[in-house]
Parts: C-alpha cells; structure tokens; sequence
C-alpha cells in the first residue's frame, strides 16, 4: 500500500516536472508526453509498493479522469484558434472531419474484422476509438497562445488543432454505432439499430452539441465582455480559473439535454474567441486551461505508462499490433493525403498534416466509456491492450519525429518568405505562416 506522504512528494515532483520538462525537451527530437510515460513505467522499478492499475475494474475512474482532461482540452484548443469560423477558411478542418476520419473509421474496422476475427461491434468499436486525434500529445504540431492576428497560424498547426477539436466530440456517433451494432446483433450483423442512430445519435446529439455550444458561448462572451455591470464583465478582473467555468457549464448543461458534450466545448470556446477576438483576455483563459491540460495529461500519461509497464501488453496478439501500427503509419497518412487533394495546403503540408494523426487520452476516454455500455463479446483487456499499445506507439513514433519535422517546416517558411518579393527581407509572422510548402 503505498503511503500517503509518498503520494503527495509524488504529485509535488510531478507538477514541478510539468512545469521543467517541456522547456528541457525544447526543440528535441523527444516529447514531454514521452518523458512521463517513461517515469510511469520506471516507476515499476522504485522499491515502494506500488498500487496495480486496472482500467476494467477501475473504470468508472478512468472514464471520468480522461473525460475530464479531454473537456478542458477542447476548451484550450478553441481559444486558440485565431482563424475566424468559416467553410473556406476551415476548407483543412472540414476534409480531415468529412473525409479522413469517416475513410480511417472504415478501413480500421474491416482491418479489426479480417485480421484479429473481431465480431463486427468490436471491430468497428476499436476504430471508433482510435478515430479522435490528440495534438496536445506532441505540442508543436498544435497552434500556440492566441493572438490579435486571424492569419499568423500556418495551415499545419490550424489543420490539426481544429481537427481535434471537432473529431474529439464527432467521434461520439462512431462509438454510439458500435454500441448499438453490440446491442442489436451481439456477435453478427444487423441493420435493425441504424433510423434510430441516424436520427438521435447522429443528427439530434451533434445538433444539440452545435445549438448548446453557440448558446452558451454567445452567453459567455457578452458576460465577459459587454455587460453592463462592471462586476459581471469578467475580462476586466483577469481571472482564468473562469475558464473552467465556461468549460464544465457548457459541457454539463449540453449533456443534460442529452447532446454532445465534447463538440459543445469546442463550439464554445470558438464562440467565445469570437465574441471579443483581439481581446487580451483569451490569453489568460487559454494559459489558465492550458496549465491544468498539462497537469492531467502529465498524470494520466505517467499512469499509463505505469499500466504498461505492470504487463498490460500481456493481452496483446501480433495482430493487435499489427492493426495499430497499420493504422498510424499507413491508413491515417493515406486518408489524410487523400483528402487534401486540391486544397490549399502545399504538398510538404499536406503530408505532415497527413502523418500527424496523433492517438491519446481521447481514445482512452471513448474505450471506457464503450466498455461500460455494452459487451463486445471480446475480452476488455485485449481491447484495452490493442488501445494502449496504439497510443503508445503514436506517443513515440510522434513525439520524436514532431519536434524536427516542424521545425524544418518553419525554417523553410521563413527562408521563402524573406525571398518573397512581396513581402521583402524582414517578413512578419503573418508573411511566414501564409507561405505554402
């Protein structure tokens, strides 16, 4: 049993390293999500006993620790985003959601069918949970802090950071099918689930999700900004922690109303960011979030790597493997090359976009989420384990390869904008984020 004073030196230690890591592995080919899920795993061999993790018999507490940093994750990439809100301006965003993630849902499914001789639900389960991407795993992919600027983010950082942020809440209707598909057929084939899929968990939940985000993000943004009273306009106090706020309100009044909670955080965060978009305030709400992402996603990163380590791959087939690996290095960069075809991006862009198909804490919330709903007539710790292999070599194989990748692709925006006749030898930031590669 390991002792309470043990506890809290390690949660000091560990909130003091998610403070100094990520300015140790600055510029690195190594990433801070790496470095925890290597202390979770050394963390095996300290001579103290150490607490067994299980995510099927502790799955309710997985399921709400994970739900909990996926929300304020959303909150943080909405602030973020910079771009205003539009089909042309988000033409990236739209082809990664309409296009990318239904084709990689498709693709995995039939993998998991054929290869590991899932029954159809679980199949299509395990893609649906391996569908949202997560670029607070690798930092430099996603857009920084917000600015006074709506063309300062580059189209790779912007592509995916909204991606994210739109396929972490529409991924709920893939694992609502799986669950129904489990329902319905058990072990076999069934379209019986399918009208009422399509009209709740598709159409009415996504609805819901979109009208409750709008609402309450127009609520927020006038209360921050333009109201009346002094004391209730609340960017003149400078206070982040209200960031919290508007991230549990909004999710939690658009699940009562039984929408989609992930995709109304986003919708309000952009709202938000809309209401008021040079205002210094975003700054302070978006560091504020962004400081409590980093804590979770430390903790929940070392407990995974601490899973790992305790022989949770036991469960893992060659297959398993084999599905995830294809899924990372073959399936996400095809549907994400194909679906760029045409559009703005340069072909340099469209490939790295197309590689950084990052899995993280998002899948680990969907598969607890699932695993409580329904059976899949497959056992929970091979599911578990195909999951956690997938994220933890997403984990290495994108945390090592973001930091040099994106630099290189700065250093070339910024050598090509200073040759820009246009822009001249002294390029400003917009100058180098709108140079196409």
């Amino acid at each position: 049993m390991i002792s309470a004073d043990f506890l809290f030196a390690l949660l000091g230690a560990g909130a003091l390293a998610a403070a100094v890591v990520p300015r140790l592995v600055a510029g690195r080919p190594l990433s801070v999500p790496l470095v925890f899920l290597a202390c979770g795993g050394a963390f095996q061999l300290l001579p103290t006993p150490v607490p067994n993790i299980d995510p099927v018999g502790d799955r309710v507490w997985v399921e709400h620790l994970t739900e909990i940093c996926v929300v304020i994750s959303l909150m943080g990439a909405g602030l973020a985003l910079n771009r205003p809100f539009g089909r042309r301006r988000w033409g990236a965003s739209w082809r990664l959601i309409g296009i990318t993630m239904p084709l990689t849902v498709a693709v995995t499914a039939l993998l998991a069918w054929g290869v590991l001789d899932w029954p159809p639900a679980a199949a299509l389960l395990l893609a649906a949970v391996l569908a949202p991407t997560d670029p607070v795993l690798a930092s430099e992919v996603r857009v920084g802090a917000p600015t006074d600027s709506e063309h300062d983010e580059d189209e790779v950082r912007f592509a995916l950071t909204s991606e994210a942020g739109l396929n972490d809440g529409l991924a709920f209707p893939l694992v609502a099918a799986a669950v129904a598909l489990a329902a319905a057929a058990g072990t076999g084939l069934s379209g019986s689930w399918i009208g009422h899929w399509l009209l709740v968990d598709l159409l009415y939940k996504c609805a819901v999700g979109v009208a409750g985000g709008l609402a309450v993000g127009a609520l927020l943004g006038w209360l921050f900004f333009r109201a009346g009273w002094q004391a209730m306009r609340l960017s003149e106090h400078g206070e982040g922690f209200v960031a919290l706020g508007a991230t549990f309100l909004s999710y939690g009044l658009t699940e009562l109303v039984h929408g989609y909670g992930f995709l109304a955080v986003f919708v309000t965060a952009c709202r938000i960011r809309a209401a008021e978009r040079a205002h210094g305030y975003h700054t302070v709400l978006h560091d504020f979030v962004e400081q409590v992402e980093r804590l979770l996603t430390a903790g929940l990163l070392f407990l995974l790597g601490a899973y790992l380590a305790q022989g949770s791959l036991s469960a893992l087939t060659w297959q398993g493997a084999l599905v995830g690996l294809l899924l990372l290095t073959v399936i996400r960069p095809l549907t994400g090359w194909a679906a760029q075809l045409g559009s703005a991006a340069g072909p340099r862009e469209r490939l790295v976009t197309a590689f950084f198909g990052i899995r993280g804490i998002g899948s680990l919330f969907y598969l607890s989420y699932a695993l409580g709903t329904e059976a899949f007539h497959v056992p929970a710790e091979e599911l578990w384990a195909v999951v956690a292999f997938t994220v933890l070599a997403s984990v290495v194989l994108h945390g090592v390869t973001a930091s040099p990748v994106i630099s290189r692709l700065d250093r070339l925006r910024r050598l090509r904008a200073k040759h820009n006749p246009r822009t001249g030898p002294e390029p400003d930031e917009d100058d180098v984020a709108n140079e196409r590669l």
